[in-house]
């Protein structure tokens, strides 16, 4: 019981440090249909990382639809929903149960992969045009590079805090710390 209540709290966490740090601290582009680049996917990428698919999937479909809801961007929440949650998934689904940083170095890549194709297409389909989204790419790219370089730098040191003192839920982690 007391373990469902941690990953509750550090889920609830996570979507809502995902949100504010979308809201509080983003750019609009003048360029593409407008994107944000923003550092929302800092704790998107370490939700997933630290604490597995489930809480990577949930900051970022849940943290980032909000803030689409919340602001001017409300026709993106679905996509939002939909493409942040998965890119959470996978980046935990991938680092989960491996060793190494080059595991999490993939994981973002993957990452950027599936934020490149899911806003792609929703931007293809919503705007009737499979060209004019190709703007938007190097918005979504400059974005998780932006979140991947802090996010890859303080992954291992945060994984050995949270394993001294107890708050990282997952069995990998303390696996990880002994090699």
């Amino acid at each position: 019981m007391k373990k469902h209540i941690k990953e509750i709290t550090i889920t609830g966490l996570f979507i809502a440090l995902t949100l504010v740090f979308t809201a509080c601290v983003n750019i609009k582009l003048p360029f593409g249909y407008g994107g944000l680049i923003h550092l929302g996917n800092i704790p998107l990428l370490l939700a997933a990382m630290l604490y597995g698919k489930r809480t990577g999937f949930l900051a970022g479909a849940f943290g980032m639809a909000i803030f689409d809801v919340l602001s001017s961007w409300v026709i993106y929440a679905p996509c939002t929903f939909v493409t942040c949650g998965l890119m959470g998934l996978v980046v935990g689904w991938i680092v989960e149960n491996r060793k190494g940083f080059g595991w999490k170095v993939l994981a973002v890549v993957v990452a950027l992969c599936i934020k490149l194709v899911g806003y792609y297409i929703f931007e293809a389909v919503f705007y009737h045009s499979w060209i004019e989204p190709f703007a938007s790419v190097p918005g979504n790219i400059l974005q998780i590079v932006l979140a991947a370089i802090p996010s890859l730098i303080l992954v291992i040191p945060l994984e050995k805090i949270l394993n001294r003192t107890g708050l990282l839920l997952h069995q990998k982690a303390s696996v990880e710390m002994k090699n």
